[in-house]
């Protein structure tokens, strides 16, 4: 709970919102369209908007088997080129606040570029991140709750289902942001069948639990696939110690993962959405994701 927390705090900074203006200006109104109340208000004179001229893409829901047998319905948002036939396929896993408009239009993003994107809501059992108007009641009623095991079962239904609408899990890649980004190191190891990662400021290390049970830093030096990690050095969230702590795990294995880290950057360097944002580093770090999945083999 508490390098949750820290994580949460280096993203949100100070701006802060009373519970009040939260729930007037409260905009989510679907799966991957608005924003939650915990981030309000945006940042719209630096905010991408990308269009779905040219593609396939909505939110659906997807069925999903728990452990008892039973069948969840888990909501996703996918986007992908029309008329194109078995595009390569990325996974975008999501900050703390949720499958919000930021995460969808990364996956269009992608879709413009010719992948098959999901995008999945893989907080909704526990809850609806985008309901909370302040960061403590997110973390204690919803993200503190998610066990990782369900995550990667969750993710595995997305990539089973893009397999089964036309999406070439040959060419299969993970990108992951804050929360999403130590998702994407741990998946990377769940599923070796991935082609490479992205992790955008996810946390090496942190207090584990019955839910939470293994680190980034864990899976460092038996990992296969590889990660790339972007990182900013002003992340207070995530100390340049324990970037190097990582850097020396890696180094005992094989995985080939490299971590880059932006000496003008602090964490959500990449949300453009918010005060964090980082132009260049944040066009500099797509533009390696795209040519760290090129060059291993996912586009």
């Amino acid at each position: 709970m508490k390098n949750l927390k820290n994580d949460v705090d280096s993203l949100v900074g100070n701006a802060k919102l009373t519970a009040d203006q939260d729930r007037r200006t409260f905009i989510q109104t679907t799966v991957g369209v608005g924003f939650a109340a915990a981030v309000l208000p945006v940042c719209a004179q630096t905010m991408i908007k990308t269009d779905t001229v040219g593609l396939s893409a909505g939110a659906i829901e997807i069925p999903v088997k728990n452990k008892d047998g039973t069948v969840f319905s888990m909501p996703i948002y996918h986007a992908q080129p029309e008329g194109k036939k078995n595009p390569p396929v990325v996974i975008v896993v999501s900050e703390v606040f949720g499958l919000h408009e930021h995460i969808a239009d990364l996956a269009r993003r992608f879709a413009k570029l010719g992948y098959l994107a999901v995008a999945p809501d893989l907080f909704k059992r526990q809850g609806d991140p985008a309901k909370y108007p302040t960061i403590s009641e997110l973390i204690d009623k919803v993200v503190s709750k998610v066990p990782d095991d369900q995550v990667m079962g969750d993710i595995d239904a997305c990539v089973a289902w893009a397999k089964d609408h036309g999406g070439n899990i040959e060419k299969l890649g993970i990108t992951g942001f804050c929360w999403g980004g130590r998702i994407t190191w741990l998946y990377a190891a769940h599923n070796p069948k991935v082609k490479a990662g992205a992790a955008w400021y996810g946390r090496f290390v942190g207090d584990k639990t019955e839910l939470n049970p293994r680190n980034p830093i864990d899976i460092a030096a038996t990992l296969t696939v590889p990660v790339l990690g972007l990182y900013g050095e002003k992340d207070t969230g995530i100390p340049q110690d324990t970037v190097q702590q990582m850097r020396t795990e890696l180094a005992k294995g094989q995985s080939k993962s490299e971590i880059v880290v932006y000496p003008n950057s602090g964490h959500a360097f990449n949300a453009d959405y918010r005060p964090s944002y980082v132009k260049a580093d944040a066009e500099d770090g797509w533009k390696r994701t795209l040519e760290w999945f090129k060059a291993h083999g996912v586009s």
